[in-house]
């Protein structure tokens, strides 16, 4: 990806791949509190591209913002940077689970 200019980058966790080359990405951060000066985590939901559906529920990835793509995917995602722990099921081990009880 060619950079141009000063873009945002973001660190979050990839929360929804439903749809066709597009992620819903998670990103966190702390927020003080004015009054009580307690810090609270703030969570921010962002809808970035995708192009090679690369990505899976629970990557932490980095996107860059970008110009829009769509009504609401302002983002890309640029790199992954973990994978994150998809749990598959396998079929033989339902079975032999079902076969025992």
């Amino acid at each position: 990806m060619k950079e141009r200019g000063s873009r945002k980058k973001l660190v979050g966790v990839v929360i929804g791949h439903r749809m066709d080359k597009t992620t819903v990405i998670s990103v966190s951060r702390l927020k003080r509190h004015g009054t009580y000066q307690k810090y609270l985590t703030v969570r921010k939901t962002y809808v970035a591209h995708d192009p090679k559906n690369l990505c899976q529920v629970g990557d932490k990835v980095r996107i860059i913002e970008s110009r829009p793509i769509s009504k609401t995917k302002r983002w890309q995602v640029l790199d992954i940077l973990e994978k994150g722990r998809a749990e598959t099921v396998v079929p033989e081990a339902v079975e032999t689970v079902e076969s025992q009880s």
